[in-house]
């Protein structure tokens, strides 16, 4: 087996690199250390590094510069996560429910702070099958590592993770023939879709041990800085920060997901579109978005618009959607966002 991740201990140093042959002296260790689980990879991929000449596998190695350190969920936390959010979304009137929000949060929390997590892997966010619980703990997640970019405070980045989690519990109260419904909602359905917000402030209203600001990031999330978003249509100044930002969060990871009346976007197209919607979302929020997103992780096969593959060596933090490649066929170095000879070349 090939592992397909790196082992990290809490210290952030690496055990065992991505890439590596697991042998059973590897496997016996990380069974010793609590590791119940990890991730190989297989197919296409492997057969391929096992074809790149040597001379480009070694210009590889030399030009590759590791991304930022990111936010890492072991199997158990994603487990505890899942089974915690599916809780609270059909408790909310559970006198424990504060609890179990903070519970994982701070599970959240603890991933971003042991790691020092700057950045996150936005093809592996998944912690269930079921849409309204991968996307609040997808949601939850972003909106916590785009805080800690923007400069939030420990408390208000572990506050907006709170609002993250909770931010479609109103969902609750919406009939599942209408919140699953495979085909397009009529004016009614929409309508009522829309009053999840509402429902959500309504169910923590009076929850004392939850502050308004989180409250309000629930109410308003839906909001846009154009005065055109819903419930009560705000202008920029009057929505709360939790807000902005998880907007950011909600429509990036809505747009990318499976949906029954949709097909996701790529991630790069959904990017695109968060970078051209200047009108609707703040737009200080969307440069720290950009500067936490691993659109493209070093190491990974990508595919480019001159029919070639390539392998990313470099992330370009100020242009995410145009890393720096090495061309598997031909070895040719190529930074995409930087070198105006490939300006026509583009990530597919």
């Amino acid at each position: 087996m090939r592992i397909d991740q790196n082992v990290i201990d809490h210290t952030g140093r690496t055990l065992i690199a991505k890439g590596t042959y697991l042998d059973d002296f590897m496997i016996d260790s990380l069974i010793k250390r609590g590791v119940g689980g990890i991730y190989t990879s297989e197919g296409e991929d492997d057969a391929e590094d096992d074809n790149i000449p040597i001379e480009t596998q070694e210009k590889i190695q030399k030009l590759k510069i590791e991304d930022p350190k990111k936010v890492q969920l072991s199997e158990s936390v994603k487990e505890r996560v899942s089974e915690g959010i599916q809780y609270l979304y059909s408790n909310t009137e559970a006198p424990n429910f504060t609890t179990a929000t903070n519970n994982i949060a701070n599970d959240l929390m603890t991933a971003i702070l042991d790691n020092d997590a700057i950045a996150v892997d936005i093809s592996t966010l998944k912690v269930s099958d079921e849409y309204t619980f991968k996307h609040s703990v997808d949601v939850a997640t972003m909106a916590m590592v785009i805080a800690r970019k923007h400069g939030l405070s420990e408390s208000e980045i572990f506050d907006i993770g709170v609002t993250g989690l909770l931010h479609d519990v109103g969902k609750s109260k919406i009939p599942n023939e209408v919140l699953n419904k495979p085909g397009k909602l009529d004016d009614n359905e929409f309508a009522l879709m829309k009053q999840h917000t509402l429902f959500g402030y309504q169910i923590l209203k009076d929850k004392t041990d939850i502050k308004e600001d989180i409250k309000l990031g629930v109410l308003q999330h839906h909001e846009k800085i154009n005065g055109k978003g819903y419930p009560l249509g705000l202008s920029s100044d009057k929505i709360n920060t939790y807000a902005k930002i998880l907007s950011v969060a909600d429509i990036y990871d809505a747009l990318v997901t499976k949906r029954p009346y949709k097909e996701p976007f790529s991630q790069r197209d959904a990017v695109e579109m968060i970078m051209s919607m200047t009108t609707e979302l703040d737009v200080d929020i969307v440069k720290s978005f950009l500067d936490s997103i691993i659109l493209y992780p070093v190491g990974c096969t990508v595919y480019l618009s001159n029919g070639e593959r390539a392998k990313v060596v470099k992330n370009n933090t100020d242009c995410i959607l145009r890393p720096k490649v090495v061309e598997i066929s031909s070895g040719r170095v190529m930074d995409l966002a930087k070198d105006t000879n490939y300006a026509h070349i583009i990530v597919i």
